[in-house]
């Protein structure tokens, strides 16, 4: 999900349920806490649906007997070669 708040026709309203592996606080790059609730529930909603594709994919990939661990380096690899397009370098 974008900033838009919409996502699989879901909106952010009833999104307060933590994700899984959400942090206690989310910080910017100086460490200070972020407080804005909206970007709060925008970051809560797209960890979530990344666990919940990142999970489905997981059970796809043993369900086709792919190496379990082979997989979730896969998916490491993946988040490693992620690209800022807004970084101040």
């Amino acid at each position: 999900m974008h900033a838009s708040g919409a996502a699989k026709g879901n909106d952010m309203a009833g999104t307060s349920k933590r994700a899984k592996s959400e942090p206690e606080v989310w910080k910017q790059p100086d460490g200070a806490v972020i407080s804005c609730e909206e970007s709060i529930l925008v970051l809560r909603e797209n960890l979530s649906e990344i666990e919940d594709i990142c999970q489905e994919a997981l059970e796809d990939a043993v369900l086709m007997d792919v190496s379990e661990a082979q997989f979730r380096e896969v998916l490491h690899d993946l988040v490693t070669k992620l690209t800022n397009p807004y970084n101040k370098g």
